[in-house]
């Protein structure tokens, strides 16, 4: 049987509560997300949202219901933000949510819709129309529509999170597949499509769940769906290519914790950097912002830091938000020092943070400023990604990220292909120190390693620091927000080119053809059901 219809005065049928509705069925995918981290809850978190907008009774609710549901989305994977931008959070999370509209109209489409008053016929009984479609407007369900279902709404899903993953729209922060970071089975995966092909199979569970409870006449197919989903998993887990470990490098991470000023960060750094004199590591890393000036433009800071890789027998990378001679503005730059000084290896931050890090349209939207924590001033972007040569370690070499940079899965692909063998992201999540968004920031880094199957060092101020093999896999302790320390870990290293690093993108290029196919054959069958001009 079908879903009967919604009928007014039923607590669906009303705008009021509807829309509330979904809002709290968008919301409740964050849940599967770091802190929670209840990861399994991303294979049904979506079907309440699903079911809701199947029933939307015009294409226009069904539009407000994937609006309403991706703003509360954004609204639950972002709430770290509101301390720091109050009210303009919700202004953000509106006019992204507006992207999920036209997937409120996909599903609705291609789920069947809410059937017409007295439509609680048995599916496959209603009287048909000229051309085979059912006269009440009800479609039939057969394999190959359930098919279509099970490939289009994931691929819908992932237009989404391509478009808001822009950085100048705030970057891929919360995908979906983001939140399998502590899977085997899913990072395999990832090294195959990347998080976009987790995001499209997670989308898959959940829509073949929804047809489940929507629709008993989709039963076969959607267990067909859901055991194809299940052996893809199965399949690259026990075949999918691994890495070749090829040996290891010490290297250290120093955490100083939240110290005060930079005058107290810059001692409590050198002290811990001091305690791993002995310990045979052979790089150094040191958080975001961990120096207000640099060491190029301030020689007698750059012996203090050169004294501190001599006694420890390793480079230091550090990171400074500061001016540099002879550029204009404030730009934050990984800045690699080795025994005699700056090596001359430097990576300045290419993406920045909207609102954090810059305002988009200032003459416009500088108003922000008024109303919460953004940037009073723009950071100048660098305009190039850097691979270091690590002199104590061989001639290790490394790729550096800045903070959210690691959120980006392309950028890892390209510092991987230029020849890194180590990447390192540079972090500060000082200001959401007590929230959800260290951790979620923290695990990143598996991702980006299982993705280019190169360790990844996640280096922080004030915690969540953690390093990750090229299988995505924890290398020794996570730092947490409570910790002032400093950690050694033996990094595995490894060879090969992954899956995603050779081919890129396809999960995402696929999605995009399956839904220009869908459209053209939608578009081809509407011309051949047109009566022909002049006929009577």
């Amino acid at each position: 049987m079908d879903t009967p219809p919604v009928r007014q005065g039923q607590w669906l049928g009303s705008p009021w509560t509807r829309g509330p509705a979904a809002a709290l069925a968008g919301a409740v995918p964050a849940l599967a997300f770091p802190a929670p981290s209840w990861w399994w809850l991303a294979y049904v978190a979506l079907v309440p949202w699903l079911l809701l907008v199947r029933s939307a009774p015009t294409w226009r609710r069904a539009a407000l219901d994937g609006w309403l549901g991706g703003t509360g989305f954004m609204l639950a994977v972002h709430q770290w933000l509101l301390p720091s931008l109050h009210v303009f959070i919700l202004v953000l999370a509106l006019l992204l949510g507006a992207l999920w509209a036209p997937w409120g109209v996909l599903v609705r489409a291609l789920l069947g819709g809410a059937p017409p008053a007295g439509g609680a016929a048995r599916e496959g009984s209603a009287r048909t129309a000229p051309g085979g479609a059912p006269a009440d407007g009800r479609r039939r369900v057969t394999g190959g529509r359930c098919a279509a279902v099970l490939v289009l709404v994931p691929s819908g899903w992932l237009m989404v999170e391509l478009v808001r993953s822009w950085e100048y729209l705030g970057g891929p922060w919360g995908l979906l597949g983001a939140s399998q970071w502590q899977v085997p089975p899913a990072l395999r995966l990832a090294s195959i499509g990347g998080v976009w092909l987790l995001s499209l199979l997670i989308v898959a569970v959940n829509t073949a769940v929804a047809e489940l409870i929507a629709r008993p006449a989709a039963r076969l197919p959607a267990v067909a769906g859901l055991l194809v989903c299940a052996l893809a998993a199965g399949a690259a887990w026990f075949w999918a290519p691994v890495p070749r470990i090829t040996g290891t490098v010490r290297v250290a991470v120093v955490q100083p914790g939240p110290t005060g000023p930079p005058s107290a960060r810059l001692a409590r750094g050198e002290a811990l950097t001091r305690s791993l004199a002995g310990h045979g590591v052979r790089l150094i890393v040191w958080g975001e912002s961990s120096l207000y000036k640099d060491p190029a433009d301030h020689p007698a800071l750059a012996a203090r830091l050169a004294a501190l890789a001599r006694q420890t027998g390793a480079d230091l990378l550090i990171n400074a938000d500061s001016p540099q001679a002879g550029r204009p503005g404030i730009s934050k730059s990984a800045v690699l020092i080795g025994p005699d000084g700056p090596t001359g290896d430097r990576y300045a931050k290419m993406r920045l943070v909207p609102f954090g890090e810059y305002i988009p349209f200032r003459s416009v939207l500088g108003w922000a400023t008024r109303v919460g924590k953004a940037a009073t001033s723009d950071r100048v972007r660098g305009t190039r990604p850097v691979v270091m040569p690590v002199a104590t370690a061989g001639g290790l070499r490394i790729g550096p990220l800045v903070c959210f940079e690691s959120a980006f899965p392309d950028m890892s692909r390209h510092l991987v292909r230029d020849g890194a063998r180590v990447l390192v992201a540079q972090s500060s999540t000082s200001t959401f120190q007590d929230s959800w968004a260290p951790a979620q920031h923290a695990s990143l880094a598996a991702l980006r390693a299982a993705e280019t199957w190169r360790p990844v060092m996640h280096a922080t101020l004030t915690g969540i620091s953690a390093v990750y093999g090229p299988r995505g896999e924890p290398i020794g302790e996570r730092l947490g927000t409570d910790r002032s320390t400093a950690a050694v870990y033996d990094l595995p290293l490894a060879e090969g080119t992954s899956p995603y690093t050779r081919f890129g993108d396809w999960a995402v290029y696929g999605a995009v053809g399956a839904l220009l196919l869908a459209g053209g054959y939608a578009g081809l069958r509407a011309l051949s059901r047109r009566p022909a001009r002049g006929r009577r």
